[in-house]
């Protein structure tokens, strides 16, 4: 018996590679990889230090897969989020972020 599963990578914004796997049942998350030829595709991935999830969700590489599941492979970061938000929110200015950017007439900031 075998499952069907696709394979997701994206290596930059706006570019999706889609990989449909055929596997026997009971196939791991590495096993996956490794017949999925991303690898042969993309020599810089180095999908084992990568991170990877089913549908979103973060797996291991040893995790059953299940008909019709979606693995995707991460990129990693290249700018902290937490970072990122704060040098946006200083460009912006207080004023013109969150709460603050919707305020009755005369009153104070931040109310």
């Amino acid at each position: 018996m075998h499952i069907e599963i696709t394979v997701a990578f994206s290596p930059s914004a706006r570019v999706v590679h889609e990989i449909p796997l055929c596997l026997p049942l009971g196939a791991t998350v590495a096993q996956a990889l490794e017949q999925s030829g991303l690898q042969k595709l993309f020599p810089e991935l180095d999908w084992r230090l990568a991170g990877v999830g089913i549908w979103g969700r973060k797996a291991t590489m040893d995790q059953v897969l299940r008909a019709d599941d979606r693995l995707e492979i991460y990129r990693p970061l290249r700018v902290d989020p937490k970072v990122a938000r704060r040098e946006r929110f200083a460009k912006q200015g207080a004023r013109t972020t969150g709460l603050f950017a919707r305020q009755r007439p005369g009153a104070k900031t931040g109310y």
